[in-house]
């Protein structure tokens, strides 16, 4: 038997929140004046009441708070909606009351226990419904019947991804290959009538445009719904894209990470804020670490070199000097760790604390680099990378360098080719999915590799 309440959930939760909102309301006001329900509705906080499931109606509206699919149904993504939902409405009930000149008239205590109370009782009913969900649908429950139209990779994936998600309520009832078959189409509408199929799943991949147009047609016969699988595997980690252009839809592939405006956006104001904080509070520790390589080391106190940015171009990193004046007299070479008789004593400390790479947060302001990407290399390096995986490695340059990276993290300093390779498999995981979550976290592991002095 096919599905009988299609969008029951939403409307339970709807309702459920409209019943919590008032609850909430009721409970705040018999705490805050513990007078009971009687003397409610003889004064003004009934129309506040009235006034509260208005706003709500219309903010759920203008928000599709409770928009949301069998698959899209999950706590964290219901919750993040329901707290926007929640936000606004209180924002606007705050204005009505200031604008209404009424705010003095209503109990802050009783109107700021309406929303702790909302929010608890709402969230509790949400958690509680999607645990009785997976739960009901682990156990073979409220389940939709699904098919498949071939049966290659893209069909054995599909398979693989709702038998691994259990609470989803989906189960497998057959397959068709419509190469193999004479009459596929026939055969897959027999199917579908026996099994009262809920969903069949087209791999557009095994199938041509005929076949898929007979589908559809049979799906609306059979009042099936149809959904049509494209096989984007391979280029679909280059975070692509869906534009329609009038009724036809445009797969753009991101070849440049970072290429949109917002990312920009958002990544360069992060990297001037973060920047501009830490030269600030940083100030201290710079004039320390300048004192200290002044006064044990004969020589300038800032060390630069020219190194490969965005799209190879080459720019002047800047650092606190860790080695001798001389040290380019022993040719240009990697540093080989404690042992090398380069580095100053002083140096040592720098390098294994990372604040010899401090003073590149000027070359972030700048706008030179960021402060998390893949490490800005040496011409030396730049040439072995272009020989053991150029493909790879041209992919980096489409970003600009960082001070802090993943594969700077695990790695460290890179002084053969197969480190330099493994740090780049590293940085190449930065750049499929960028948050500024993600830079935070790279950043603390970085503060942590600092404090304990395991910089390499």
């Amino acid at each position: 038997m096919k599905n009988h309440y299609p969008g029951l959930l939403p409307k339970a939760h709807l309702w459920t929140d409209v019943a919590l909102l008032n609850l909430s309301f009721f409970f705040a006001y018999i705490f805050r004046f513990e007078s009971g329900l009687s003397t409610l509705f003889a004064n003004q906080y009934v129309n506040l009441l009235l006034v509260a499931n208005l706003v709500w109606v219309f903010t759920i509206y203008v928000f599709k708070t409770y928009r949301f699919t069998r698959l899209s149904y999950h706590f964290n993504t219901q919750l993040a909606a329901f707290l926007k939902a929640v936000t606004v409405h209180g924002a606007v009930m705050m204005a009505f009351l200031y604008l209404s000149k009424q705010g003095e008239e209503y109990s802050r205590y009783q109107f700021l226990m309406t929303y702790v109370m909302f929010i608890s009782l709402s969230s509790a009913s949400r958690a509680g419904a999607v645990l009785f969900l997976k739960v009901y649908r682990q156990a073979g429950y409220n389940y939709n019947r699904y098919g498949i139209v071939g049966k290659g990779d893209l069909a054995t994936l599909i398979r693989e991804f709702y038998a691994e998600r259990k609470e989803l309520g989906y189960r497998f009832s057959g397959a068709i290959d419509p190469s193999s078959e004479k009459n596929a189409i026939e055969s897959l509408e027999a199917m579908v009538k026996e099994k009262q199929l809920d969903y069949l799943y087209c791999c557009l991949s095994e199938m041509n445009d005929e076949q898929v147009k007979e589908v559809i047609r049979m799906g609306e016969r059979q009042r099936t719904h149809i959904r049509l699988v494209p096989d984007f595997r391979g280029f679909m980690t280059n975070m692509a894209t869906i534009e329609y252009h009038d009724m036809y839809p445009i797969i753009e592939i991101n070849t440049k990470p970072f290429s949109s405006l917002n990312e920009q956006t958002v990544k360069r104001a992060f990297d001037l804020i973060f920047s501009t904080i830490v030269m600030i509070l940083g100030a201290p520790v710079f004039f320390l670490v300048w004192a200290a390589i002044k006064i044990t080391s004969p020589g300038p106190v800032f060390f630069k070199q020219q190194r490969s940015g965005r799209w190879g171009e080459l720019f002047y990193i800047y650092k606190f000097r860790s080695m001798r004046v001389d040290a380019d007299k022993m040719g240009l070479q990697h540093s080989k760790g404690d042992n090398d008789p380069r580095i100053t004593p002083i140096g040592r400390i720098l390098r294994k604390s990372r604040l010899d790479e401090l003073p590149q947060f000027i070359n972030v302001l700048k706008g030179e680099m960021s402060v998390v990407g893949p490490r800005p290399l040496y011409k030396y390096d730049v040439d072995m990378l272009m020989e053991a995986a150029p493909h790879d490695f041209q992919r980096l340059l489409t970003v600009k360098p960082g001070i802090t990276s993943i594969g700077q993290i695990n790695v460290g300093y890179a002084d053969t080719v197969a480190k330099n390779v493994e740090r780049l498999k590293y940085d190449l995981q930065y750049l499929k999915s960028y948050s500024v979550f993600d830079d935070v976290q790279l950043i603390f592991r970085t503060v942590q590799v600092m404090v304990l002095g395991r910089g390499q």
